[in-house]
């Protein structure tokens, strides 16, 4: 009797503390939602009424002809779906991939046409609703790693045919590992919460006082390529805060810097050349070379966009307000001395000009202007402007190569102790950015867990750092 007392005590008090949660969630999040705005809200509260451009939705006019799985591939790839649900050396789009976050880690679904394990037993309506609302075909509610609430602006007609190119592919037999989240987390019931206080359900509808042009790009940008879900910060409950858009956030331990229309600190200082070129190649001449997902993006989504495409993005882009972020310095350094012996280097762990002269000093060079290549130089490249360093980091951790092809530039992964990558992380920092970095091995040995590519360090040189 006294194990039952003590079994239906501990159950009672598991149920208070789950409806004291449900009610602080709820005050917390009508709360956001009372000051809350919706992600095109900067252009006015405009309608569609008296808009006669062309439907901003649906694939660029050039392949208005071609069929719906041509269609459909162009807006998947788009969507940026193979990013998520494309494992390490897995297969497109057979799910696995990790998402690392403070309360577990969950793994994206297979979303090929396995019937056993994959979507191959979905409708359209099913399918639809999981895009649209977050809500699986058996009921389970999705979490919003799933980008659902962005999702939502997307036409029916536009998910039917990422459906219909999705049932085209090779079924993939494949069970994605079991999240691990930690209670209460591993409650799904909480994202219809969630759900209801920040996805809009709610598909897109132009803004008749902007051009068509504009509205093309407010689809691709807010609908298809989701830029906000690493571009903008996030409030306490992990919706995006569309009150600070694109002023920079964070995801799978890098740093997704500010690209509003501040001149210091987001892209307001470079050109309409350098932004396209940064959005079709990933690379930009005197902006440095995208890494990690923003690469990651380039490689599987941006760069097939359609030249047309691609100009209503960045015009989009430039279309929101500035504002200021602490992100990086307001001013980005120049060229370092070419030099060894000079450059501000005191108090910076003297292990990292060793490892800096031994292994990087021949494609980055002292002046951190590349003699290889431009993706190699680092000057005005945020990253070694970015006084965390986490970018840097995660860069040695895992390499970085641009593109796909074989003969793209290369940079091979550094296997060394964290004490290591630290050294030369704060190195480079202090020696081609405007403020020196203090990262420490145990923030770069946390920073392996976060990104979905990084390997893990060598256990007969992983150090803790003292």
């Amino acid at each position: 009797m006294t194990t039952l007392r003590a079994q239906s005590g501990a159950a009672a008090a598991r149920t208070l503390i789950v409806v004291a949660l449900v009610a602080v969630v709820v005050l917390i999040a009508y709360l956001a939602l009372a000051i809350s705005s919706g992600p095109m809200d900067f252009a006015g509260h405009g309608t569609a009424t008296g808009y006669s451009g062309a439907d901003p939705t649906g694939v660029p006019a050039e392949m208005a002809g071609a069929s719906l799985i041509a269609r459909g591939e162009y807006l998947t790839r788009a969507a940026d779906c193979e990013a998520c649900h494309t494992s390490k050396d897995g297969q497109r789009f057979a799910g696995g991939r990790p998402f690392v976050l403070p309360f577990g880690t969950l793994y994206s679904p297979n979303i090929t046409p396995d019937v056993d394990t994959g979507i191959g037993s979905w409708s359209d309506a099913d399918f639809l609703r999981a895009v649209h609302r977050g809500i699986a075909r058996d009921g389970r509610r999705l979490y919003p790693a799933f980008p659902y609430a962005s999702y939502t602006y997307l036409s029916d007609n536009d998910v039917a045919a990422i459906r219909a190119y999705l049932f085209s592919l090779p079924a993939v037999h494949a069970t994605a590992p079991a999240n691990t989240l930690a209670f209460p987390f591993n409650q799904r019931w909480l994202m219809a919460i969630w759900g209801s206080m920040f996805n809009p359900d709610q598909r897109f509808s132009p803004n008749a006082a902007m051009s068509a042009q504009w509205n093309r790009g407010a689809y691709l940008a807010e609908a298809l390529e989701h830029c906000g879900e690493c571009h903008t910060p996030r409030n306490l409950l992990q919706a995006l805060n569309h009150r600070k858009k694109y002023a920079g956030g964070a995801i799978d331990g890098w740093h997704a810097y500010n690209i509003t229309g501040d001149k210091d600190s987001g892209v307001g200082a470079w050109s309409d050349t350098d932004l396209l070129q940064y959005l079709s190649t990933g690379h930009a001449s005197g902006h440095g070379t995208a890494a990690g997902p923003m690469a990651e993006a380039v490689d599987v989504s941006l760069r097939y966009l359609t030249p047309a495409d691609t100009e209503a993005l960045a015009a989009y882009v430039r279309s929101v307000p500035a504002i200021a972020s602490a992100d990086v310095p307001a001013r980005l350094a120049g060229p370092a001395p070419d030099s060894h012996a000079q450059g501000v280097t005191a108090g910076i762990d003297p292990r990292g000009k060793e490892i800096f002269e031994g292994a990087c000093v021949s494609c980055h060079a002292w002046s951190g202007i590349s003699p290889l290549t431009p993706y190699a130089t680092l000057t005005g490249a945020r990253a070694v402007n970015d006084p965390s360093a986490m970018n840097v980091v995660q860069v040695l951790l895992g390499g970085q190569r641009r593109g796909t092809d074989p003969a793209d530039p290369l940079m091979p992964s550094f296997q060394g102790a964290d004490t290591e990558i630290a050294a030369v992380a704060n190195y480079v920092v202090a020696r081609f950015g405007s403020e020196p970095s203090h990262i420490t091995a145990e923030q770069v040995a946390a920073l392996r867990q976060q990104d979905r590519t990084t390997p893990a360090a060598p256990a007969q040189t992983r150090s803790s750092g003292s």
